[in-house]
């Protein structure tokens, strides 16, 4: 058992609402109160479906705030009275703002900042000063940090790509997307009671309906299969899009054979399910479906966009990568992918990659954080997965 630290962590989002950045920062959160540090999640507002997935040993701060314009004042005040040894914030421009009011707080403690997206692309339909304030202010801002992270190689090269001043500053740390649950692949009747009856496959997507995750490919793809193949598509997920998707799918008739499961609090009933999981975003930040997915033995296809899906699929080695919008090329690798049979050891090995243990202790390491058990150091001491 951990002894009780004195270290103090901040971890700073604007809401806890779904998201890849907000899951991995709870993820981590937990895992680090867990481990005897004293861990506080501060956010603009207090709402999203993910607070109920807060710990009861993470204190959780509102600081009731609707508009990053008010957040100044409030969270200086915060940062002049907590007294944390880290603080983590996460998201342009969430993360300048973090900056400065360190700065004008008097530098107390160690400020690190974080991008889980691939900014170029996720910030291409916005206005030409929209881009230009991004690359000003990172530019300008960032330096100032006490270190800079992404969550993936791609990311990481995005940023100094926008700015020349943070070129070479910037640490790759994966997203701990492997949670070290027992993901034992579900029996027949378990995967009929999700799935339904009469479908010989059953592949899966898990993603917020939105123009970044591209649906639309996927379902044109899917209509593209042979009906003698006797598949059925479900979407995990909702968002702006699903009426739009909804419309698609009945145009095509394929409304027997493509089922939206809206939100699910637990994906992993679906992934455990799966006999193959298909992600085709125009881009990513890392991609951590793509890393669920392998830990529940699914093989895996998806789109080779930036940044992180190549990363994590080692290039092909451990799941297949089709170019964006290519239609055809999706559908064959899926009916080529249902008549393999799985490695499904190897793809939970490469899922182990990406452990919410070692990705902690990458992320401690980098904050100049020991973890201390009893008088002994983490590193002497063996990894127990998560729960």
């Amino acid at each position: 058992m951990p002894i009780e630290s004195k270290e103090k962590i901040l971890i700073i989002l604007p809401n806890l609402r779904i998201g890849g950045a907000e899951k991995l920062s709870i993820d981590l959160a937990n895992h680090w109160s867990r481990r005897g540090f004293e861990v506080e999640v501060l956010l603009m507002r207090d709402e999203g479906e993910l607070l109920g997935t807060v710990s009861p040993m993470v204190k959780v701060t509102s600081l009731g705030v609707a508009r990053l314009r008010g957040l100044f004042f409030p969270l200086k005040k915060h940062f002049d009275e907590a007294g944390h040894s880290v603080i983590w914030s996460s998201m342009w421009p969430l993360t300048c703002i973090s900056i400065i009011c360190w700065i004008l707080s008097g530098r107390k403690g160690r400020l690190y900042v974080t991008d889980h997206n691939h900014l170029s692309l996720a910030t291409g339909r916005k206005s030409i000063l929209h881009r230009i304030i991004l690359r000003l202010t990172m530019g300008l801002i960032y330096p100032l940090a006490t270190g800079i992270t992404a969550v993936s190689k791609g990311v990481a090269d995005d940023m100094q790509r926008l700015t020349c001043l943070i070129t070479g500053k910037v640490k790759v740390i994966h997203n701990p997307a492997a949670l070290g649950l027992d993901h034992k692949r579900a029996d027949k009747h378990a995967r009929n009671e999700l799935w339904g009856f009469g479908f010989k496959y059953n592949i899966l997507s898990v993603g917020e309906l939105k123009p970044q995750k591209n649906h639309e490919m996927l379902i044109r793809a899917f209509a593209r299969l042979p009906p003698q193949l006797n598949a059925k598509l479900s979407i995990v997920g909702d968002g702006s899009l699903r009426n739009q998707l909804v419309s698609l799918v009945t145009e095509l008739n394929l409304q027997h054979r493509i089922f939206f499961a809206g939100y699910q609090d637990d994906p992993y009933k679906w992934y455990r399910s799966a006999d193959l999981f298909v992600l085709t975003s125009k881009w990513e930040g890392f991609g951590n479906v793509l890393v669920e997915s392998l830990e529940c033995g699914t093989p895996v296809i998806s789109t080779d966009c930036q940044s992180g899906p190549a990363e994590i699929l080692d290039n092909g080695r451990y799941g297949k990568l089709v170019a964006i919008d290519d239609i055809d090329s999706l559908a064959n690798e899926i009916m080529a992918s249902l008549e393999e049979v799985p490695d499904r050891l190897l793809l939970q090995r490469r899922a182990r990659d990406f452990s919410i243990d070692d990705i902690s202790k990458q992320y401690l390491d980098y904050f100049e954080l020991p973890l201390v058990f009893r008088g002994r150091r983490n590193d002497q001491l063996p990894c127990s997965p998560s729960v």
